[in-house]
């Protein structure tokens, strides 16, 4: 088979319909196998990099016209072929750099949008889990005011010694629900963006020594010791009352998770240009597999447990940890757990004030 002429634009219509049905052949056989390379190529890289998928996407229709015009001229090089191939050439170093460029952007908005994605997964699935810890423990408080309130009402209870206790045990789980619904008001401004802080120079001293004064009955209840330990008297710029519920959120769940003759420690000290705020309890440690998710909304791990009827220890919803790090991050700080010794530390770094 010997290579077709070029077509002649002098020649007439019909004829370069025939002169083109001529080439086609010519020009297929040349243009198929290097697309089909091409397509076997892109298979084969199909689990690779997009910026080369789309690099190989960019050179088979370059690679196919060369070779198809190559084929059909019969490799006889004239000053028509070789203005056609530099321009190919041309195309390759223009659209080469930018199909790199766009195959980055497409792979790195693909990776945005699937981590987009699993957070919106992840954060309906601790939405579905919120609402489930909160019909729990709304149920719980609810149903022993119900049946106290109704025991009082029928007359079962007529002593004044037993009326006294009633009436301390409603107020008891009225402070209970007052505390949640006040956790998930707090969790609400936090998600919603709607947390406006007054910002002040706020001594970190002063700010530990009224959060354990406040926790220190609770402790002392369950006979947990605290104490308070500083290198150094860090001054950070923030919020007081929000600071104050960061360590309160945070001493109060070292309590709740140790054990009786524990200690709960508070460290002070300095790094660099950040405040350090450290929580140090003896809970005996939290798996490896859910250190990353303590400060999840309504996350309480394996170790949770329902309070103690009489509401010795302080009850939440779940949602301290999490209040904690809202609050820490809109102070452009950072909250982290890991376990130490006896227990596990929650450690809190704030920008100094400067």
């Amino acid at each position: 088979m010997t290579a077709p002429s070029v077509i002649d634009p002098s020649e007439p219509l019909g004829a370069m319909v025939e002169h083109a049905l001529h080439i086609l052949p010519f020009a297929l056989a040349f243009t198929v196998p290097v697309t089909a390379i091409g397509v076997l190529l892109l298979y084969m890289l199909r689990k690779g990099r997009l910026a080369t998928n789309l690099t190989v996407l960019v050179l088979i229709p370059v690679a196919a016209v060369v070779v198809g015009v190559l084929g059909v001229s019969g490799f006889m090089f004239n000053t028509t072929l070789t203005t056609m191939l530099l321009v190919c050439l041309l195309v390759v170093v223009v659209t080469l750099p930018a199909a790199i460029l766009l195959g980055r952007m497409i792979a790195a908005r693909s990776v945005w949008e699937r981590e987009a994605r699993d957070r919106e997964r992840a954060a309906e699935a601790s939405r579905r889990e919120l609402v489930a810890w909160i019909s729990h423990d709304l149920r719980t408080p609810l149903a022993g005011i119900q049946a106290m309130a109704e025991a009082l009402a029928d007359g079962v209870v007529a002593e004044p010694r037993e009326i006294a206790e009633y009436a301390n045990r409603i107020g008891g789980e009225t402070r209970r629900l007052s505390g949640m619904v006040d956790d998930l008001f707090e969790l609400s401004r936090i998600t919603a963006g709607a947390l406006e802080l007054t910002l002040s120079k706020v001594a970190l001293q002063d700010v530990v020594s009224d959060a354990l004064a406040g926790q220190q009955s609770v402790a002392d209840r369950k006979k947990v010791r605290l104490v308070a330990n500083a290198q150094a008297w860090p001054v950070v710029l923030g919020s007081d009352p929000e600071l104050a519920r960061v360590v309160r959120n945070l001493v109060s769940n070292a309590i709740r998770h140790t054990p009786p003759d524990g200690t709960v420690a508070v460290q002070l000290g300095v790094d660099g240009s950040n405040a350090i705020l450290a929580v140090d309890d003896s809970c005996g440690g939290i798996p490896e597999q859910e250190l990353s998710r303590v400060f999840e909304v309504a996350f309480r791990g394996s170790s949770a447990r329902t309070p103690a009827p009489r509401g010795d220890e302080p009850i939440g919803a779940g949602l301290g940890l999490a209040i904690a790090k809202g609050l820490v991050e809109a102070h452009r700080g950072r909250i982290t757990a890991h376990n130490l010794g006896p227990g596990c530390r929650f450690e809190v770094r704030l920008p100094l004030a400067v």
